[in-house]
């Protein structure tokens, strides 16, 4: 074992240490105001996020699972439909279809960005579903339930390949909610319209965590969902305050999902720091591709030239996962799992009938992936070590298997 300071997987605490003195007079206007729900800061934080992400309407809302379940009811998902999204994410992004009266389906991922295949969404539409003859709208064939949405899911701060998925949604009449929780600030080259497009911007709608380990959090919980759309932003409104259109006037029945102003105000001292920690994030990538560049055996996370990465996670893949993060524990480096068990084997979900094998590519990339120590303060000396032990064991390893 080595006798370096352990390396964390995160690294909060520095982070708000140097943001005290900017994060004090945040909670010092809400007291001396007692405004905490509602007010300036949440509707200064709504415009100044929704500006970042290139759309016209921010909604604060209580976390990330709100903002997609949110998402989703205000775009026109009903009881009953079948939204299709991937198996490989956090569990959230099925909870909230769920939740909004939906029944998640699934399509495999992409082997090397992770992100919902278009290709295996194509096909999914033709093998899964008929049509209706008079609207074409699709159903699917066993449940003969309406296919009506799609929830592309941006994982680890890169986004999936839209074009493609935009121009099937509109051939099938879909809605399209894109799961950005893990990409505040990324990018992705629409071909189609010649143009960068921020995360969010580019579907019907758009959902944010604001976790605290987020490349943007907050310090508890948090989440806001974003639209060009008037009326959907008007309806997530509604949803996330009892369904109130104003005070006491309920014109739905609504919840409580509302973004508390301190939050809120947190936030906007933090957003004016994101664009630089993301590129900090981006040095911490190039540098650990550099680092790994002549290593066998570690495959290092795939960046298309449509795609601007803002790296959430540096997520590696080796054969034998749990030695290695066996190995790294032993030498104090903090590593992490997203996500060992796909979906449609998750025990929640046994009642949906899938089995081993019907998603080959996340199945394997479940059992080979580990994220890495990833914050913009991580050093390069640190990235040295951790990068070492992955190299010292994956050699081993293949000087083994030889």
């Amino acid at each position: 074992m080595t006798n370096h300071a352990k390396i964390p997987f995160l690294d909060l605490a520095t982070l708000h240490q140097e943001l005290e003195p900017e994060l004090l007079p945040v909670l010092q206007q809400a007291l001396r105001t007692a405004g905490f729900i509602g007010g300036p800061m949440l509707q200064e934080f709504e415009g100044e996020f929704a500006a970042f992400c290139d759309t016209a309407h921010c909604v604060g809302v209580s976390s990330g699972t709100d903002a997609v379940r949110f998402a989703l009811m205000a775009a026109g998902v009903r009881p009953g439909d079948i939204v299709v999204t991937v198996p490989h994410t956090f569990i959230a992004t099925t909870e909230a279809i769920s939740q909004a009266g939906g029944r998640p389906d699934f399509v495999d991922i992409d082997e090397r960005t992770y992100n919902m295949d278009p290709v295996k969404l194509q096909e999914y539409f033709e093998r899964e579903c008929y049509f209706d003859r008079e609207t074409g709208k699709p159903y699917h064939r066993k449940s003969r339930a309406p296919v009506t949405a799609v929830v592309p899911v941006h994982l680890y701060g890169q986004t999936a390949d839209m074009d493609p998925i935009l121009d099937l949604a509109r051939r099938y009449q879909l809605l399209v909610v894109e799961d950005a929780c893990q990409a505040h600030g990324a990018e992705y080259f629409s071909k189609k319209e010649n143009r960068w497009r921020k995360a969010g911007a580019m579907g019907h709608a758009g959902a944010f965590s604001f976790y605290p380990g987020k490349n943007l959090g907050a310090c508890g919980e948090a989440g806001a969902a974003t639209t060009n759309d008037p009326a959907v932003a008007q309806k997530m409104r509604m949803l996330r305050d009892h369904g109130q259109a104003r005070k006491y006037y309920h014109d739905v029945e609504g919840y409580n999902g509302r973004l508390d102003s301190i939050q809120a105000g947190i936030l906007t001292v933090k957003l004016r720091h994101l664009a630089e920690w993301n590129r900090q994030r981006q040095e911490v990538a190039r540098q650990y591709d550099e680092l790994f560049s002549r290593t066998e055996g570690v495959t290092t996370p795939y960046c298309p030239d449509w795609a601007r990465h803002v790296y959430h996670l540096y997520v590696v893949r080796v054969q034998n996962r749990e030695g290695l993060q066996k190995h790294l524990a032993e030498a104090k480096i903090d590593t992490g799992i997203h996500y060992p068990i796909p979906l449609h084997l998750q025990q929640a979900y046994e009642n949906f009938g899938y089995h081993a094998g019907e998603f080959p590519v996340s199945e394997q990339a479940a059992a080979e992936i580990l994220s890495l120590p990833m914050f913009p303060q991580l050093t390069h000396s640190q990235q040295k070590e951790v990068t070492g032990k992955v190299i010292e064991f994956v050699t081993t390893a293949v000087g083994a298997s030889r």
